[in-house]
């Protein structure tokens, strides 16, 4: 059986995640049992939810147990298998961890799923079409609901979630406007993924002055926001946010650090009878059939054409993951383990 080498949490964050809060480390990986699948994984996917499950608070979910495998969404290949459904070769999905190879209870629903790469690349399996697009997917389509004409904002405009929020509100015939961290990403948003515009938030020191340039952004007001960053993005939008529009949190990534993040104006919800609405996309599993396929089809065709930055090799994974948090990533943040 191959070595697997491997990245575990060692300890708990006090405030900024650092490096050294991994530790790595090469075992053996064991004999199969009947129903069990041996994966290779061939890409890796490096996620901002990570970093909230790296503290030992109360949150949605359990806390990443200290001294095991970082929890983590992974593609790959089927190298060995005792389980009738599947078969050395196949192309699959699952949450393998930080780590090159992981053994999986094949019998366990939603543990693996087989994906076809015919018109879809296997590492898109872990963004665009995979729980990122899913994500933007639920956000936008039974939260935000949007109509025809209406305004969606949408903050991290280049990351896996934001692109794909824009693509499907783009294909429902929205004005779409996003969020991004610098010249390069908001000429990302608009030229490759068609927003019809996009606000540098660096250029801005406070919400007065974003909401300022969201004015000229958005001359119709905002009807949706999908919101993955919260702080002054946020602040911003509530101030030109219409009356009865809708507020789909999905993350809070200015706040994973643990600092608090007050919300300025919140009046307004008040004001302008606003929805906001936070929600996990793996509570909802029974409309995931139907978002892949409408995403599918998007990446197949060639309307949406996300892009991704990739690390090498399981050992730059906690780097690449402190540079997600940063955001030094362009479009979805992966590590190429093949």
């Amino acid at each position: 059986m191959p070595q697997n080498t491997r990245i575990l949490l060692d300890n708990r964050p006090e405030g900024e995640a650092s490096v050294g809060n991994f530790k790595t480390e090469t075992v053996d990986t064991p004999a199969l049992q009947d129903g069990q699948v041996l994966v290779r994984h061939h890409y890796l996917s490096l996620d901002p939810y990570m970093r909230g499950r790296m503290n030992a608070g109360k949150s949605y979910a359990q806390p990443q147990p200290l001294g095991e495998v970082m929890i983590g969404g992974t593609v790959g290949e089927v190298v060995e298998s005792r389980h009738p459904r599947y078969a050395p070769g196949d192309a699959v999905v699952g949450m393998g961890g930080w780590q090159q190879y992981s053994v999986v209870n094949a019998n366990t629903p939603g543990e693996l799923r087989k994906v076809d790469t015919t018109h879809v690349p296997l590492s898109h399996y872990l963004g665009a079409v995979g729980m990122p697009g899913v994500t933007a997917w639920y956000g936008l389509v039974k939260l935000i609901d949007p109509k025809p004409g209406q305004t969606v904002t949408v903050s991290a405009a280049s990351g896996a979630v934001g692109s794909a929020v824009g693509a499907l509100a783009k294909a429902r015939g929205c004005r779409v406007v996003g969020f991004a961290g610098g010249a390069d990403k908001c000429a990302y948003v608009k030229n490759e993924l068609g927003f019809d515009d996009c606000i540098d938030y660096r250029e801005h020191k406070d919400y007065g002055s974003l909401a300022k340039a969201l004015k000229v952004a958005c001359p119709n007001g905002i009807d949706g926001h999908f919101e993955n960053v919260g702080g002054m993005v946020l602040d911003a939008v509530m101030l030109r946010a219409n009356a009865f529009s809708r507020i789909a949190v999905c993350g809070m990534i200015a706040g994973y650090d643990g600092q608090p993040l007050p919300m300025a104006n919140p009046s307004m919800l008040l004001i302008n009878r606003m929805r906001i609405e936070g929600f996990i996309v793996s509570e909802h599993m029974e409309v995931w059939p139907e978002a892949l396929a409408e995403l599918g089809r998007l990446v197949g065709s060639g309307q949406f054409r996300p892009r991704e930055s990739v690390a090498q090799g399981i050992e730059a994974a906690p780097e690449a993951f402190l540079g997600l948090l940063k955001g030094k990533n362009f479009g979805k943040q992966l590590v190429q383990l093949v």
